[in-house]
């Protein structure tokens, strides 16, 4: 009978375990079932937009509604559908996109890097799959946040959230 090699199974277990860890993230796809106003006080940030500017100014919008609350997820949740243009902020790179949603130039990771602080205060961004079929964007393109979900259609999910109870905001 052959000996069993604990320290080998051992090695063996935390290598499976960790392996996961090594795997890159991917975007969980939400159904509207999984929507729950859990807060007090939650609103939805409509986004179908691709202007630089006033995205800009719906992220410093949404940054002032969070103070407001003191910055608690537990008293306010925010969350952004987006959908048509608005998906540019949330891509790897804007190669291959239609030639109207790449003519205004911004700076791409600032952008993203105000997107990631609200992520960081709790704020979800939900993003539409029917924008990335209909455009032939490869799905492959969005980042991989966690804090970045997708939703069958961007619209549907406003309605929704609407109807859970979110408050509805459109900035510009």
């Amino acid at each position: 009978m052959k000996s069993v090699d604990r320290r080998g199974l051992i090695r063996m277990a935390a290598w499976l375990g960790a392996l996961p860890l090594f795997q890159a993230q991917a975007n969980d796809k939400l159904n509207y079932s999984q929507f729950k106003k859990e807060t007090p006080m939650a609103a939805l940030y409509h986004c179908d937009y691709g202007t630089p500017d006033r995205f800009a100014q719906t992220l410093t919008n949404m940054s002032n509604h969070l103070s407001v609350y003191d910055n608690d997820p537990f008293k306010l949740k925010l969350v952004m559908v987006v959908h048509g243009q608005g998906i540019k902020f949330f891509l790897k790179d804007l190669e291959g996109l239609p030639q109207a949603w790449t003519a205004e130039k911004f700076d791409q990771e600032a952008i993203f890097s105000r997107i990631k602080q609200l992520a960081s205060l709790g704020v979800e961004y939900y993003v539409c799959q029917i924008t990335f079929a209909r455009n032939n964007i490869p799905e492959s393109k969005l980042r991989s946040d966690d804090f970045i979900k997708w939703v069958p259609s961007g619209v549907g999910a406003v309605a929704e959230l609407q109807a859970k109870g979110y408050a509805y905001i459109k900035a510009g």
